[in-house]
């Protein structure tokens, strides 16, 4: 079975930073197309951004030149560092494969 446990999430000021973790398991994150999402109460779910094989990435345009996708194919994890953080990127981020099945995501909350 493929999941996923994030991590990372947390307060941080408006302008500040963020790193957040997406350990797998049950597949090899060098090998798969991975994604982060986001989910504010109310709202749909956000694609944010995604790492393909290769290593090309996409990103939302609301997050275009804010946020990085990578990973760490040893620790068979992809990361999302998060800078120039907004009020409106406060939401639940999961991360995911199309395989996966959804994990519990972590909260991160952008306030001064």
């Amino acid at each position: 079975q493929v999941q996923f446990e994030e991590s990372g999430g947390g307060l941080v000021q408006p302008g500040g930073s963020l790193r957040l973790s997406c350990v797998a398991s049950g597949i090899e994150v060098s090998l798969r197309s991975v994604s982060w999402y986001r989910q504010d109460p109310g709202k749909q779910r956000e694609l944010v951004a995604s790492i393909f094989l290769g290593g090309r990435t996409y990103y939302a345009d609301s997050v275009k030149g804010r946020f990085t996708i990578s990973r760490d194919n040893a620790k068979n994890t992809v990361y999302l560092q998060m800078n120039s953080l907004k009020p409106e990127d406060t939401a639940v981020y999961y991360c995911h494969e199309i395989t996966a099945s959804w994990g519990q995501g972590t909260q991160v909350t952008v306030s001064s």
